[in-house]
């Protein structure tokens, strides 16, 4: 799914109408430079900023909570009440806009974790861990031979 920025513009303008009964009239563009959040509100230049990747991989009910959340930011902001994150005005209209607090993580960022494989050279017992092993301290647990990486 792609929006064009005028399709956000247009989309994040009704969603302002209808969750806030107010009208969204700066700008709201896609920033695909944005890593670690859904989105972020400029409150110097009144720009709602959306990362792409949340569309693309959480699909549209994800994304327009993302524009929820940071429209809240936007309306109290304009009305010079607390924006911030910590603000209890602001957890305050985020729950009367049932808009989310956090974004979920991106499937794409989620790192496995990677697994060490160890295997003993005297009776074959092998071992895996996440954590690597100092084969010169550590030895096997079943016959206490040396471990050697696989």
């Amino acid at each position: 799914m792609t929006l064009t920025n005028a399709q956000l513009q247009q989309w994040t303008q009704e969603i302002s109408l209808a969750y806030f009964q107010k009208p969204y009239v700066d700008q709201v563009e896609f920033n695909s430079r944005l890593r670690t959040t859904g989105g972020r509100y400029i409150p110097s230049k009144r720009v709602i900023e959306l990362n792409p990747k949340y569309l693309e991989e959480l699909g549209l009910e994800e994304f327009e909570g993302i524009i929820k959340h940071e429209l809240c930011h936007y309306h109290l902001h304009i009305e010079g009440k607390g924006y911030k994150h910590g603000d209890r005005e602001f957890k305050e209209l985020l729950k009367h806009t049932n808009s989310p607090r956090f974004c979920k993580a991106l499937p794409s960022q989620k790192k496995k974790p990677e697994l060490h494989y160890y295997m003993c050279t005297s009776c074959g017992e092998e071992y895996t861990r996440k954590r690597r092993v100092n084969t010169k301290r550590y030895g096997c647990g079943k016959c206490s031979g040396k471990l050697k990486k696989k």
